[in-house]
């Protein structure tokens, strides 16, 4: 609403925020040369300074301004009095057409192509009118009772022609309709039918509603010519205007082709556009936008019939092999055969019928799968789909299908246009998926229909409104539905090749869909310790946990078999306990967005304090008592490593190993930390951050740790005075590095301390050899004396 501020109400000064120069201009030549004069521009909707009269009654004086003092007052509406009592003076707003035609053409529409769409939409609208009318008044069809409409091309007039039997027009609908820009006949039409109150009449799908689809008709031409027949108007009457004219004719129609009701309309096309003279290219243009109008569409277009023709060369073969055996060939008939030929004709191009406003009990399978092959170009049918009718405030339609089988690049999965959006049954776009599905539904493909959509007037931009956000929200709840439904299915390899097509999809909405995610939690799989090849799910899981096991736990490795041979999985597996293997990087991210499923815990074994039952207080105590034993190694330990470690604890774990490395709740796992360390834009403050504390648990059962145990608590200075000892504790340490997941800190190190440790061996049983040869003793052969054989004697 134009509305001047306070700040601006100045003698003396034109303040004009929202005018052009060149209205401005002309409005101050029309002011007087001597005086004084004060006008007022209204916020009306219908009013502005914009014209109808002259701002001075009764003035032609159009000399120089000097000595003119003019006040400008903008104020809430004409009723409203100023601040002098006076009233203010109400006006009129007023648009440059060729401009206005300009911004419409030119900058409401993106696309060239929509032109047909528009047109036919306008023309189905015409039929629609009729058919309505004639639910009353039998009458209104007159004698031409065939409801369709005809699209033929001329490309050496380089003309396009689409003709309806609709309801046409008379010179007076003719003048409002196309002569006053953003007049919406339909919506005319339609408010008449709700004024009227009158439901039993029928029901009219109508498209229009904005009034300047017919203007689009200027995108590829620069001449448009409407001929026009009312059934309640004797004259056939002619409009005629072109691109870049601020005028247009009306008169009546001198041509010899004459039509009892309907509407043609004619397109000269620009040179830019005679691509559009195709009838192939106008074909896939109707059946990309048009293919479910309710009433017929005609194109006028090649096609291929059959004849029978005379085979010449069987003919003469058949004549040989009566003249050999002697017999007449007078009465021989031709052989005939079939050829074919290309003709002109007209040729149906709406024969698909819309199966979403349909009953899905109407409609079979195969019709679905049929559609969905046709519609989004596949070659195998879907695993699944959901039709659906929603009714209430917001009525919509539409089907979702599930394919079976994912794209062969997934890049394009994420770019693809799976979802059509058809209002009334015209196609709108293919644009909008992300509008009505999230990023992770991403490879659903489907239609849906609806009148209440806020669309902009070219129809190419989808607005944010609660009608979209109602839609998105019934499109994911009727797929989570579709998914579950074939996860339920008796066969489990359906569900199986849809997994290994999209699970990472269901993962990704496990992360993303937090209003979806307990539903999306029953869809997922994992492998695990008694799965075998095959994959699990929580709910199974959940089925074959221990009676006093409160938690599911996992571990993320880069494979099944790394998985199993973890160290910190060999305490549960000897418990006999189910443990899920994550596997793929994205995992492990989902299961800590998860963190419950069916209130149990899902608890990453790879990380501190890990509880597997219930302590008494026996155990608590026995647990200090072994801590305390084993204070001094702990301490010596965690001197030796420094900064590496958090801390050295005793392990309440059982393992095999003589030590694992885990880290700390809060932060991030081994296999985690070598996620994010291969992120090529990974933040390495961030890293800095989020790396998990790491904690050395030493096992109190094993024998290296025992003999570490026994050097210090022999030395008074409770460390082990052999110098190696230090060695071996950072071996340790860098070996629990590697069992653990982790990346070696320093690998040189690493591997010289392994070699030391070879060398010392080597020198070991070097020496042992050495002395067992020095100690040898040679045997001594005595020989038997003369006295005797025996040797006491």
């Amino acid at each position: 609403m134009f509305k001047l501020p306070t700040s601006l109400r100045t003698r003396g000064a034109l303040p004009l925020p929202v005018l052009k120069r060149s209205v401005t201009t002309s409005c101050l030549r029309s002011l007087p040369r001597n005086g004084k004069k004060t006008f007022r521009s209204s916020s009306s909707p219908a009013s502005s300074v914009f014209g109808g009269r002259s701002w001075l009654d009764n003035n032609n004086d159009n000399n120089s301004l000097r000595g003119c003092s003019v006040t400008v007052r903008a104020a809430a509406s004409t009723d409203a009095p100023s601040s002098e009592g006076k009233s203010g003076e109400t006006y009129e707003y007023q648009a440059e057409v060729n401009r206005l035609m300009d911004l419409i053409v030119n900058s409401l529409y993106s696309n060239k192509d929509v032109f047909l769409r528009e047109l036919i939409s306008n023309a189905s609208d015409a039929l629609d009118k009729v058919r309505f009318l004639s639910i009353k008044d039998p009458s209104a069809l007159g004698s031409t009772d065939e409801l369709k409409i005809e699209v033929k091309c001329d490309p050496d007039a380089n003309t396009i022609v689409i003709q309806d039997s609709g309801i046409g027009m008379s010179k007076s609908e003719l003048l409002e309709s196309l002569g006053t820009i953003a007049r919406s006949g339909t919506a005319k039409f339609m408010e008449a039918i709700k004024q009227s109150q009158d439901a039993s009449a029928g029901d009219a799908s109508l498209i229009g509603q904005f009034g300047v689809g017919f203007y689009s008709s200027f995108l590829v031409a620069d001449k448009v010519r409407v001929q026009t027949k009312s059934k309640d108007d004797d004259t056939q009457w002619v409009w005629e205007s072109a691109i870049g004219s601020v005028s247009y004719t009306v008169s009546e129609d001198a041509a010899e082709e004459k039509f009892e009701r309907g509407t043609k309309i004619t397109l000269f096309l620009k040179d830019d556009c005679k691509e559009y003279n195709d009838h192939m290219k106008i074909r896939d243009l109707i059946r990309q936008y048009s293919e479910f109008i309710g009433f017929p569409i005609q194109l006028w277009t090649t096609k291929s019939v059959t004849k029978q023709v005379v085979d010449d060369e069987a003919t003469e073969k058949k004549k040989k092999e009566l003249e050999e055996k002697g017999e007449s060939t007078e009465d021989l008939e031709p052989v005939m055969k079939t050829d074919y030929e290309t003709v002109w004709d007209w040729t149906l191009q709406n024969e698909n019928k819309p199966l979403w406003l349909q009953s899905p009990r109407e409609v079979e399978k195969e019709e679905y799968n049929g559609f969905f092959k046709t519609t989004f170009k596949e070659f195998m049918d879907p695993l699944a789909y959901n039709h659906f009718n929603v009714e209430g405030t917001y009525e919509f339609s539409g089907i979702v299908y599930i394919p079976g089988m994912a794209p062969f690049d997934m890049q394009e999965m994420q770019d693809a246009r799976n979802i059509r959006l058809y209002v009334n049954k015209v196609f709108i776009s293919d644009k909008f998926d992300e509008s009505f599905m999230p990023r992770y539904l991403s490879f659903v493909k489907g239609v849906i229909d609806s009148k209440d959509l806020p669309l902009n007037v070219s129809r190419e931009i989808l607005q944010q409104s609660r009608v979209s956000r109602i839609m998105k929200k019934q499109l994911v709840k009727r797929t989570l539905d579709t998914l579950k439904e074939v996860k339920g299915r008796e066969d489990k390899k359906e569900y199986n090749t849809f997994w290994e097509a999209f699970g990472k999809n269901i993962k990704l909405g496990v992360i993303e869909d937090q209003d979806n995610r307990e539903n999306l939690s029953n869809l997922l799989l994992f492998m695990s310790s008694k799965s075998g090849d095959e994959l699990t799910s929580l709910e199974d899981y959940v089925g074959r946990m221990k009676e006093n096991q409160k938690a599911i736990y996992y571990i993320a490795a880069e494979s099944k078999d790394i998985a199993e041979s973890s160290p910190f999985v060999e305490d549960l597996l000897k418990r006999d306990m189910e443990i899920l293997y994550l596997i793929e990087p994205i995992d492990e991210v989902c299961i800590a967005n998860l963190a419950k499923y069916k209130d149990n815990d899902l608890i990453d074994v790879s990380k501190e304090d890990l509880v597997l039952d219930e302590e008494s207080e026996e155990d608590k105590k026995s647990s200090e008592e072994v801590a305390s034993d084993f204070k001094k190694v702990t301490d010596w330990m965690k001197e030796v490593l420094g900064e590496k470690v958090e801390k050295v604890v005793v392990s309440k774990r059982m393992t095999d190993s003589p030590c694992i490395l885990v880290t700390s709740k809060g932060g991030w796992s081994a296999n985690m930390e070598k996620l994010m360390k291969a992120q090529a834009m990974g933040d390495t403050r961030a890293m800095e951050y989020m790396r998990g504390k790491r904690i050395l648990e030493l096992n109190p059962k094993h024998e290296i740790i025992l003999s570490l145990k026994a050097a210090c608590d022999g030395s008074s200075t409770s460390k082990p005075s052999d110098s190696n000892a230090s060695t071996m504790v950072s071996l340790m340490y860098e070996t629990a590095l590697l069992t653990s997941g982790f990346a070696l800190e320093n690998p040189k190190g690493f591997s010289e301390r392994v070699f030391e440790m070879i060398r010392v061996a080597t020198e070991s049983t070097g020496t042992a050899s050495a002395d067992k040869e020095s100690s040898t003793v040679t045997a001594e052969v005595v020989e038997d004396s003369e006295e005797g054989s025996d040797p006491w004697k």
